[in-house]
């Protein structure tokens, strides 16, 4: 019955979508508010149509239904309740779906966001929007079909990839990164509806920009929890290895950054409206070709998904979709940007916010060429190479300093034209000052030492940016700090958040190549009850035991950790044997503290001699990273609130 009505669903949404795109787009011919408001309509149909056909599949996996086909090919009457749930996710068919469901709830918040707003404009969008929806609801429908019946029911499926069922962190990395994907379709097709209409104004501008944001800090959330569940579960010790799955999370972030600044200078100056445009032409693209990445099987990855029909298919909605985006943009961009419109000044906000974009571009190529080339490399040649760490550290770190002291550079220097530049100096001395004491500490690696100086710029130029505007109106005001903090936190939230978002990214530089540059490793046996120094720490083996669970059986094994004459408490790595795995799949323990980490890697246990083989590695600043990222997160959520203005005309609107 699930597999009718889950199927019926998705043929539901698929026509709603088709029908919705006929009538978009004669809306936006005819100025037809009759044809507008059904499209408006079929957006609804679409939307709860596709969160129709996922909550039955979540239905199926929760009570084990194995006549679905997606259920007994990742289902498992041993799996806990919280692992049959994220099974969505954890395999082609239904990672499709969830896309279908993501989508769903994008269209319809913006079916929302646009009633009574934007005429000119809306029914483009819709009519794009819904397009996209087509194509991954005929996925659906078609080759990546999760509701085809099973005949005859196995009693049992063989559960979930069991990297999906070691670390909680798999209940919130996976819809992150879909949230930050899919999310990009709504300003994609706000992108097409603009060069369509051949109109741009500035509530359309702010509007775009807010809904790449919103996308951009889902997708910015994802690719941290991304590296901490790397770092948490898969032993190596790392949370990024430029692996071509990572790179194709990574690319449209690029893009999209790169946008959000660009958008700044667009409210302001209508020189740069062509290439920012551009911009979310090129982030939606690279969304379709990370996800063709992950689920085409033409690389290898531990994130990606096996060999499957839907690579080829997924090209080809790619390169048609690649092809309408360069026509579109050659027919009608000249139609947004008069000529003669750049009038600022090399030493200025503007301008650095371009050399940022330039480069940002920049990093984008390189992390794609080294991303596909050795795909391309055996398509013509037969052979097989590899494109490794080595290369993206070689090309990306200096890119990422110059990058990095631009941060400090352009909130510095005003908009128009620059009358002087003594900004900058207090940065510079920072800078100064921040580099020597790195280097008093053992930080005498050339890349890592210029990461801290310019973070050091970077840095003093972000806290000095949120500070003033607070101590000026106090002083103007005579209100105290904090009840001017929090008048300035309202009315100039972009500001603030934007900055928030800053200082996140450099922690995470700072911590990224401190971290890696300066670790070390140790493999060592340790005999049961003997303590054995290791750097700074001591760790004495207490013995180990199987623990047993419904769907694994784990090797635990139990360490003392002290360092000096402090003790740190316990720690419990362990090995975890799941029935559809050959191997086990190690967990780590992890004592995180501010300064460093010390990360334990059970490699093997001998119960007979009383023996565990441990991998230990101290990182130091580890901890930062996740820091940053609860930054960043922050950042864009004080970005989001609405401005008192928006808050203001939508009551009006509302009670109107």
């Amino acid at each position: 019955m699930i597999s009718l009505l889950g199927r019926a669903a998705v043929l539901a949404g698929l026509a709603a979508c088709s029908v919705g795109v006929i009538t978009g787009v004669t809306a936006a011919l005819r100025n037809s508010d009759e044809a507008l408001r059904w499209t408006r309509m079929l957006a609804w149909v679409f939307a709860l149509s596709m969160f129709t056909a996922t909550a039955l599949m979540e239905a199926a996996l929760l009570t084990h239904d194995f006549s679905v086909s997606y259920v007994a090919e990742v289902g498992s009457r041993s799996s806990p309740t919280w692992v049959s749930i994220v099974s969505l996710w954890s395999s082609l068919n239904g990672s499709i779906l969830l896309w279908g469901c993501v989508l769903g709830g994008f269209t319809l918040a913006f079916t929302i966001y646009t009633r009574d707003r934007f005429a000119e404009h809306t029914p483009w969008a819709l009519a794009c929007i819904l397009g996209v929806g087509v194509f991954f609801t005929f996925l659906i429908a078609g080759v990546a079909n999760p509701f085809a019946p099973v005949s005859p029911v196995p009693p049992d499926g063989p559960g979930a990839n069991p990297l999906l069922q070691n670390h909680i962190l798999m209940v919130i990395h996976p819809p992150a990164l879909y949230l930050g994907y899919v999310g990009m379709t709504v300003p994609f097709g706000m992108a097409c509806a603009t060069l369509l209409a051949g109109r741009l104004d500035a509530a359309w501008v702010r509007a775009l920009r807010r809904w790449m944001l919103l996308p951009w800090g889902f997708l910015s959330v994802g690719i941290i929890l991304g590296g901490w569940w790397s770092y948490e579960v898969l032993g190596w010790g790392g949370w990024w290895a430029w692996d071509p799955v990572e790179n194709a999370s990574f690319l449209p972030w690029l893009t999209a950054t790169a946008f959000i600044h660009s958008a700044m200078v667009m409210e302001r100056n209508t020189a740069l409206r062509g290439w920012t445009l551009t911009l979310v032409l090129a982030t939606f693209l690279l969304t379709l070709l990370g996800t063709f990445m992950t689920r085409s099987g033409v690389f290898n990855s531990v994130h990606s998904f096996t060999q499957s029909p839907i690579g080829p298919v997924f090209l080809g909605f790619f390169a048609v979709c690649l092809v309408a985006c360069v026509l579109l943009l050659s027919a009608r961009v000249d139609l947004l940007a008069p000529p003669g419109a750049w009038t600022a000044r090399p030493a200025s906000r503007e301008a650095s916010i371009l050399v940022v974009n330039l480069l940002l571009t920049c990093v984008t190529f390189t992390v794609l060429l080294g991303t596909v080339y050795p795909l391309l490399n055996e398509a013509l040649t037969g052979k097989q190479i590899s494109v490794g760490q080595p290369y993206f550290d070689r090309m990306g770190a200096p890119l990422g300093v110059i990058i990095l002291f631009l941060m400090g550079v352009g909130p510095s220097l005003p908009w128009g034209e620059a009358k002087n530049l003594e900004r900058l100096v207090a940065p510079t001395l920072s800078a100064a000052v921040v580099g020597g004491a790195a280097a008093a500490l053992g930080v005498r690696d050339l890349w890592p030492l210029l990461t801290v100086i310019a973070a050091g710029f970077a840095g003093w130029v972000t806290v000095r940016e949120m500070i003033a505007p607070i101590r000026a109106r106090a002083a103007a005001r005579d209100e105290s700090i904090p009840t001017a903090a929090a008048t300035l936190l309202r009315r100039a939230h972009r500001r603030y958040g934007g900055y928030t978002v800053h200082a996140g990214i450099l922690c995470i530089a700072v911590a990224h190549a401190i971290a890696t540059a300066y670790s070390t490793e140790h493999r060592t046996t340790f005999s049961e009850g003997a303590p054995t120094a290791v750097g700074d720490y001591t760790l004495t083996y207490q013995g180990s035991e199987w623990v047993e669970e419904p769907h694994r059986r784990s090797m635990v094994a139990h360490f003392d950790i002290q360092r000096g004459d402090r003790e740190l408490g316990a720690a419990t790595p362990r090995l975890n044997h799941y029935p559809t795995m050959g191997q086990p799949i190690g967990t780590p323990a992890v004592l995180s503290g501010l300064g460093e980490d010390l990360y334990l890697n059970l490699v093997n246990v001998e119960e007979s001699s009383g023996t565990a083989s441990l991998e230990v590695l101290v990182r130091p600043l580890v901890w930062w990273l996740w820091f940053g990222g609860g930054l960043i997160a922050l950042g864009i959520s004080v970005s989001l609130i609405p401005g008192r203005k928006r808050a203001a005309a939508d009551s009006a609107r509302k009670s109107a």
